[in-house]
């Protein structure tokens, strides 16, 4: 597993400032927030975007997110979908392999919403897979469908395309319907990038992006989900994500330090939790 963070993280940061005192904070790999991408690409091109990115030995393994593709219609629809044919060769060109997708379909949907958010994610995921892109659909608590883990993994392997898999956000597992069992579902072939982060002393009932804190500090520690990482052999990307806005005045470089620790800690922690213990009871 390689721990990385999420550049929204540091949210009110310039990118090129989040990439060098991530950097000092010993972080080699990031969650790349596009808003961070496309406002440093304001005098630069893909090429020496991704030459400042890689001048700090950081990899990008992901970024987040693209939004308003599966249930959006009209003019709102055309907008998000044009972004995406625009931010498809961004992300090649950058090298990073992951565009995390938002699960945004809120409000009550009818039949013909969930033939078309069914039929968008397949389509989506063939413009993706011919940019040398994967997409990692994360599902959102708050949403109408999916909301859970459970319904997120039938809808990927309803898609059934390679390019099209899962980013699970501890956030919205432990705040929404989703079941412990639900983490058996997880695969290497359907698991295309996680995110951490733990919850503020609130009722999960209540919690928002703002009581998101540093993982395995709060209510919500992800011990579990690193046990079933770890048993299935999990060899891709950990990024700690949170959203916020009292962590967005911390400058980069004590967040990065922080946050690197905390995650490695965790880690650290499941290696030496999880052993002697066998497979599933």
């Amino acid at each position: 597993m390689k721990p990385a963070l999420a550049t929204v993280c540091s949210l009110e940061a310039a990118l090129p400032t989040i990439l060098e005192d991530y950097a000092a904070g010993h972080c080699d790999a990031i969650d790349l927030w596009m808003g961070h991408a496309e406002a440093a690409l304001e005098g630069r091109d893909a090429s020496e975007l991704r030459d400042l990115i890689t001048s700090f030995g950081i990899t990008p393994v992901a970024a987040s997110f693209q939004g308003g593709l599966l249930t959006s219609q009209g003019e709102a629809r055309q907008e998000h979908w044009n972004l995406f044919e625009k931010r498809l060769p961004l992300l090649h060109a950058l090298g990073i392999p992951v565009l995390v997708l938002a699960g945004d379909a809120f409000g009550p949907l009818t039949p013909q919403d969930l033939s078309r958010l069914s039929m968008s994610l397949s389509e989506a995921g063939k413009r993706a897979a011919d940019a040398g892109v994967k997409l990692a659909l994360e599902f959102d608590a708050r949403a109408s469908f999916p909301n859970n883990l459970q319904s997120a993994v039938a809808l990927v392997d309803d898609v059934g395309h390679p390019a099209v898999g899962l980013c699970l956000d501890w956030f919205h597992y432990t705040v929404g319907p989703s079941k412990a069992n639900d983490l058996w579902l997880l695969s290497n072939e359907n698991l295309f990038h996680v995110q951490l982060s733990d919850i503020a002393d609130v009722p999960r009932e209540m919690a928002t992006d703002a009581d998101r804190i540093l993982p395995g500090e709060g209510s919500s520690p992800p011990d579990p989900l690193l046990t079933r990482l770890r048993e299935m052999n999990y060899s891709g990307s950990l990024a700690v994500e949170t959203h916020n806005p009292l962590l967005w005045s911390v400058p980069p470089r004590q967040f990065g330090e922080i946050a690197m620790t905390a995650v490695r800690r965790l880690l650290g922690e499941a290696s030496m939790g999880d052993a002697g213990q066998g497979s599933r009871p």
